[in-house]
């Protein structure tokens, strides 16, 4: 679906569809997009991997969290910090914190991540990431000293035909949607 508007009215957009298409087939989608990524992640030989734990309008990956620790592969989530996150590893029991994300408890690691998945609300026309406007993923990845790999997910692409972003906003390696 593609759409002009400025970057609010298109965020706005972008969640409405999201909550429309959020009580389709998600759960066969999801584990399609799962599997996609885990193709990707295999094929690079990668060995870490920043995920996130996903809100109901994002793809729901926590299979595929706990497949990669099956496969060896370190696996980590953001916890928020501040303006931004930190990452800490992947595990339970996952607590409820602020705009109704879930987290592991805090540890203190600054690992190196060899890719990032990283859920969308959107994209403009250049592929950059339209999110939920609070820029966390834009400050994380602009404070890292090197560039991981980035894969985009989500359920249905909704992208502009509208240059929105900002020189900050993230670009993906990838885009898995369905």
């Amino acid at each position: 679906m593609q759409i002009n508007h400025k970057k609010s009215d298109f965020r706005l957009l972008c969640i409405k569809r999201l909550k429309f298409i959020q009580n389709r087939a998600n759960f066969k989608n999801d584990k399609i997009i799962e599997k996609n990524i885990f193709e990707i992640i295999k094929k690079q030989k990668v060995k870490s991997v920043l995920a996130y734990i996903p809100l109901k309008l994002e793809v729901n990956i926590m299979s595929l969290l706990f497949n990669l620790r099956k496969e060896g592969i370190k696996v980590y989530v953001p916890y928020l910090e501040g303006d931004s996150f930190k990452v800490v590893r992947f595990r339970l029991p996952l607590k409820k914190y602020k705009f109704g994300l879930r987290q592991p408890n805090n540890s203190f690691l600054n690992p190196k991540l060899d890719l990032a998945i990283v859920p969308i609300i959107g994209v403009d026309k250049d592929y950059k990431r339209i999110g939920y406007g609070a820029g966390m993923y834009d400050r994380f990845f602009a404070r890292l000293s090197y560039r991981p790999k980035i894969i985009f997910t989500q359920r249905e692409l909704c992208k502009s035909c509208d240059s929105l972003s900002s020189w900050h906003d993230i670009e993906p390696d990838y885009v898995i949607t369905i």
